[in-house]
């Protein structure tokens, strides 16, 4: 499968739509968060996904840390079926292509508590104790590039 790895300027109008859709199926009616996903974030983002019959399959955003352009900030990361491996797929795909676009030293997130094994795969390492975002236990998580 062949990731698409564009900025906001650059995503189409489907492309943007599908990807908000994506992340409202998973984040809001699969998983029951409620939040304001349109944080404004997304305008400075790396966004790498996977398309399959015209809709987002998988999906995550990259963006430099607000107070360190050596540090990218990865989250939004969802499959819309689960256990396929598209994941996997997503993730050796878009830290590929974040090392190749953004000049970094470290990738960080905070990941969902349940998915840290998921991670740790890609030799991120938990840096924190667990945490609440979004009523969801979460653990921060960096990667050395």
């Amino acid at each position: 499968m062949q990731l698409i790895a564009k900025k906001f300027d650059e995503l189409t109008t489907k492309e943007l739509y599908e990807i908000l859709k994506a992340r409202s199926e998973i984040f809001q009616m699969e998983q029951n968060i409620h939040y304001q996903d349109m944080d404004d974030i997304d305008y400075q983002s790396l966004h790498c996904f996977f398309m399959e019959n015209n809709k987002v399959i998988a999906y995550l955003r990259a963006f430099y840390q607000e107070d360190n352009q050596n540090i990218v900030q990865m989250g939004r990361v969802l499959t819309i079926k689960h256990g396929n491996g598209i994941g996997k797929e997503l993730m050796e795909q878009s830290l590929k292509a974040i090392k190749e676009k953004m000049e970094c030293k470290k990738i960080v997130g905070n990941a969902q508590k349940h998915a840290l094994g998921f991670y740790e795969k890609f030799g991120f390492k938990a840096v924190s104790d667990d945490f609440l975002e979004e009523g969801v236990v979460h653990i921060a998580i960096e990667l050395n590039v």
